[in-house]
């Protein structure tokens, strides 16, 4: 680029920003043969802040673009070769080099600018400035020393500010990576480190949190409701919204408008905690009905039964299945209402919660039984630290068939017992059971588990006979046992301990707390 008695040198990926007196030609020269590989925008800044305050002239642009191509481009051609560009405002030539990264994000930006220059309509030149205005500052931003040293995470932290305010229009994720100045690989690296999850899918999730409060609160159609929030389609929108919920937008919004007949086998717990009742009961011809939650005058639906079926009184409108509906063959329930399928493990409890809530359109209770169940723990945990103190504790479930020893990390004890209430687990817990629910052990295991308290569960599932699951009693390893001799052991239910919800826990709480407080 040639400027009265200087040039500089014209570097692929690069921002040029001249200056001088309005009797200074800028000119851009290509060697021969290389001047149909440049692409050259030209903007006026100083015609962009004119047009801004008055509609521009017939023929008047504020950008133009160039494919250089020829010796002789039509605007203010030198004579021997390329495009002249003149910015008045500096009394002296000045050339101010900037670089833009991802490159990418820099031509789409120009590009749709260049675009939207020539609309008629008031808003969009008003955008187009608008939109120019951030470009910039981007751009200087990425240029400037002083801000190279800023934490990342303020960088990252501006851009989900970002996402949250503008998730409604097209976003991008080099748009989003211009605007932390990293590359789009960086950026996405840092982005999944701080969020745990890919800067679209936050985007989405954002989008479909915000269409959430939009079916709950208008009546506005579901192509209004995803043009709103940034979709580009109805069906896309819908799609997404199931995979994200479980269930579609419609089923939704109903839920949160009226009350709706649920069924929900083995978790009803988390329809009580939260005021729901279910139309019907799950039950299984081994176990039965979770007694505990008293619900003496709903019907019972056997999953254990392939042939169970609903009576016309009591037809669910709305469904919900824990993981083990393959057992069960449950699937086949798909035939008489929408399904919602529960995909997180049992002991993230509180996650059940929330999204039961929030498919039910019951979100305004659940803080509320999660802050009880907390505040109880935190009384019962001081209680027993001052009884207990470092006497150890383990769980055991006993069938016809095997004893199974529950861990201290995981499964439908664990959590609870030594988590929550602080609990000692006894050595052999931690190291037969390390990162398992549970682990089955045999009598020779049984001999050497000498904690302090026992606690015990019988599982009536594989037993032919009454009682054939308590024939363990009588062997002679488990009277030797420390805790048997000493009467330390305590029978709870087995279905109010073998669930994961609230209530159970609840229960849970209650039984220590009776036992060893």
């Amino acid at each position: 680029m040639e400027y009265k008695n200087d040039k500089t040198s014209v570097e692929p990926g690069s921002v040029y920003m001249v200056a001088g007196p309005e009797d200074v030609k800028f000119f851009v020269r290509t060697d021969p043969g290389a001047e149909i590989a440049l692409k050259l925008y030209k903007i006026d800044m100083q015609n962009m802040a004119d047009k801004h305050r008055k509609h521009p002239e017939p023929g008047e642009n504020a950008w133009e673009q160039h494919n250089v191509v020829k010796p002789n481009v039509n605007v203010q051609v030198d004579s021997n070769a390329g495009a002249g560009l003149s910015l008045a405002s500096a009394s002296t030539p000045t050339v101010k080099t900037f670089t833009y990264g991802p490159w990418s994000a820099c031509l789409e930006y120009i590009e749709q600018l260049y675009r939207q220059q020539f609309s008629a309509d008031c808003y969009e030149r008003w955008d187009v400035q608008i939109r120019f205005q951030q470009w910039f500052r981007d751009m200087v931003r990425q240029n400037d020393a002083g801000l190279e040293l800023h934490n990342d995470r303020l960088s990252l932290q501006e851009t989900v500010h970002y996402i949250d305010s503008h998730y409604d229009q097209m976003i991008t994720v080099d748009e989003l990576a211009s605007r932390a100045g990293l590359s789009r690989a960086s950026y996405t690296r840092h982005f999944k480190r701080s969020t745990g999850q890919l800067p679209l899918d936050y985007v989405n999730r954002v989008r479909l949190e915000r269409s959430k409060q939009l079916l709950q609160v208008t009546d506005d159609r579901l192509h209004e409701i995803a043009s709103r929030v940034g979709f580009s389609n109805e069906y896309y929108f819908s799609r997404r919204f199931k995979q994200y919920t479980g269930v579609s937008p419609g089923v939704y919004r109903r839920h949160h408008r009226q009350e709706v007949r649920v069924f929900a086998p083995y978790l009803e717990d988390f329809l009580l905690a939260l005021g729901i009742k279910p139309i019907i009961q799950g039950s299984h011809r081994a176990w039965g009905r979770q007694r505990y939650l008293q619900l003496d005058d709903v019907p019972e639906f056997d999953v254990s039964q392939l042939d169970s079926g609903f009576l016309t009184d009591h037809t669910p409108e709305f469904i919900m299945l824990d993981m083990g509906y393959k057992t069960w063959n449950l699937e086949r329930l798909e035939q008489i209402a929408p399904v919602y399928y529960v995909s997180h493990d049992g002991e993230d409890w509180r996650t059940i919660l929330k999204s039961t809530a929030d498919i039910l359109g019951r979100n305004n209770r659940v803080q509320d039984v999660i802050d009880t169940y907390e505040h109880k723990v935190s009384r019962a945990r001081i209680h027993l630290h001052d009884r207990v103190r470092q006497e150890t504790v383990a769980f055991l479930r006993v069938s016809a068939s095997e004893i199974t020893l529950y861990g201290d990390e995981c499964g439908y004890v664990g959590p609870i017992i030594y988590q929550d209430l602080g609990l000692r687990p006894h050595p052999y817990v931690q190291k037969w059971t390390r990162g398992k629910r549970g682990v089955n052990i045999g009598l020779e295991q049984l001999n050497q588990l000498d904690a302090d308290h026992l606690l015990i569960t019988f599982d009536t599932r594989n037993s032919c006979n009454f009682g054939e699951e308590r024939q363990m009693l009588n062997t002679q390893e488990w009277k030797q046992l420390p805790a048997v001799r000493h009467g330390k052991v305590y029978e709870v239910d087995f279905m109010t301990w073998m669930n994961y919800g609230v209530l159970s826990h609840n229960k849970k709480i209650d039984d220590i707390l009776r036992f060893m407080g």
